[in-house]
């Protein structure tokens, strides 16, 4: 996706998230009506501590509706106190993108050769438990592909050592991360070095 794509989809994030903290409702964006998984993440700022993020993983509606459904629900992350409206000025918007997940169809023990730190974000998926991590994760934690496995299992409610088993399944995808770099500044597009 282009620069000027995913800064449109930051500020209308932005845009959906100060209105919904006001309580009024917001317009549509205009076209983005490619299925896509999404999630919006909001940080702190300067210091850039998680405050919310919610996200649909699937391809399941309109980039744009998926958007704005993320948005919202980022105010309302269960982790966090609901955002407010005085908080606006000290948070930043982020907005990923995904590729749909692809399940890793291995060994787990082969996993560590099919995932790349920096690339992939994973998602473990037992029974009805279900976790998931973005790719912009573990370079933040600085784990390896055993320590991202783990974690991911660990966000599902699963032991940390549950993608040893066959009744774990592993899915990779990739994602595209456009971020402001001020509250309500200049938009970039997100590169990762592993």
């Amino acid at each position: 996706m282009k620069l000027e794509e995913g800064e449109k989809l930051v500020r209308y994030a932005r845009r959906v998230i100060e209105d919904h903290v006001k309580g009024m409702e917001s317009g549509d964006i205009e076209n983005f009506e490619e299925k896509a998984g999404v999630f919006v993440t909001l940080n702190t700022y300067p210091d850039k501590m998680l405050r919310g993020c919610i996200g649909i993983p699937e391809p399941i509606m309109p980039l744009r509706k998926a958007i704005k459904e993320a948005a919202i629900s980022a105010c309302h992350d269960p982790r966090f106190p609901d955002l407010r409206e005085d908080e606006m000025d000290s948070v930043v918007v982020e907005v990923t993108i995904l590729t749909p997940p692809e399940l890793i169809e291995s060994k787990p023990e082969d996993y560590i050769k099919h995932i790349k730190v920096g690339r992939d974000g994973l998602i473990a998926e037992q029974g009805y438990y279900r976790g998931l991590l973005l790719p912009q994760v573990p370079v933040e934690y600085n784990w390896d592909v055993e320590e991202f496995l783990q974690h991911t299992c660990m966000k599902a409610g699963l032991p940390m050592d549950a993608w040893r088993s066959k009744e774990t399944r592993i899915y990779k995808f990739q994602g595209e991360i456009f971020a402001e770099e001020e509250p309500g500044g200049k938009v970039v597009k997100v590169e990762m070095n592993a």
